[in-house]
């Protein structure tokens, strides 16, 4: 049986900040939660809760690059954040590429048609789905 390694994805946001979680065998990603932490320290306790309830061995979080490919500064804030919970979890942290993933996860709501607050309240869960789903695609392709 082949050894288990659970991802996290994380769609960092200032207000909310939505995670996903990858199955055992690292195919397929799931929402989890949209976080709305009053602070980067909230915020961390909670992604390590997470981490540990689910079992996680490697984090993946959306890097907003600028569709010319340059780090603008957001993606700056996400290296930050990304080396920042590399010390406090213990786990290694990618950064993958995020452009058009909250147009995608709008696209995927659109074809299911969630609309109005509901919506609102986990497209920021679907857009980390996006970001871990490319991620996991990556890596068994």
């Amino acid at each position: 049986m082949s050894e288990k390694r659970v991802t996290l994805g994380i769609d960092y946001g200032e207000v909310r900040t939505g995670v996903a979680v990858s199955d055992a065998m690292g195919i397929l990603a799931s929402p989890v939660a949209v976080l709305r932490a009053t602070s980067e320290k909230a915020l961390f306790a909670e992604i390590a809760r997470i981490s540990a309830e689910r079992g996680a061995t490697h984090i993946v979080l959306g890097y907003p690059r600028n569709m010319d490919g340059t780090a603008g500064a957001k993606a700056q804030k996400c290296e930050q954040i990304a080396e920042r919970l590399r010390r406090r979890l213990n786990l290694p942290v990618t950064l993958w590429d995020e452009r058009l993933s909250t147009v995608s996860a709008h696209r995927t709501l659109n074809e299911v048609n969630v609309r109005g607050q509901k919506r609102k309240d986990i497209v920021d869960a679907v857009a980390a789905v996006t970001i871990l789903q490319g991620y996991l695609d990556y890596k068994v392709s």
